[in-house]
């Protein structure tokens, strides 16, 4: 189970109508955006613009899996707090940690997994290691090998 003091980030986010079924709760899809909008802002904190940053070295991430496992439902209207971290630092990729919390509950964890490559060839290519520096100094909780 995730613990959230292991997050030193997080993002608040309210559900919107138009994330919600007529039940008001919200679509399994959103959850994803939910995640990638606080991976756009955990950028924004370690001081990284992303995308162009990463591109000044000719490379970018690409999406290579997400998981995400369901504890209850987020409804209509609920204010989330989504904590990212990076549980991951690889050769030429890097996994994202996500939990996404209502009022200290546990509602959905998961893992986003980047693979770090040349933008031309899409072939993978290291981390940059101004990126493991930035991580490695920001996060709360080391990043595993």
């Amino acid at each position: 189970m995730l613990v959230r003091d292991d997050f030193r980030f997080s993002h608040p986010l309210r559900v919107r109508w138009a994330e919600v079924d007529p039940q008001s709760i919200v679509f399994n899809g959103h959850y994803l955006t939910y995640a990638d909008v606080a991976i756009t802002e955990y950028f924004r904190a370690l001081g990284v613009a992303y995308p162009a940053d990463l591109s000044r070295d000719g490379g970018d991430f690409f999406a290579v899996k997400t998981v995400l496992e369901y504890f209850a439902p987020a409804r209509f209207d609920d204010c989330l707090e989504i904590g990212v971290r990076v549980g991951r630092l690889g050769r030429s990729s890097l996994s994202f940690v996500v939990g996404i919390w209502r009022d200290g509950a546990l509602l959905t964890a998961g893992e986003v997994i980047y693979v770090h490559a040349d933008a031309a060839t899409r072939s993978s290519s290291p981390l940059p290691d101004w990126l493991r520096d930035k991580v490695s100094a920001y996060e709360r909780r080391a990043p595993d090998a």
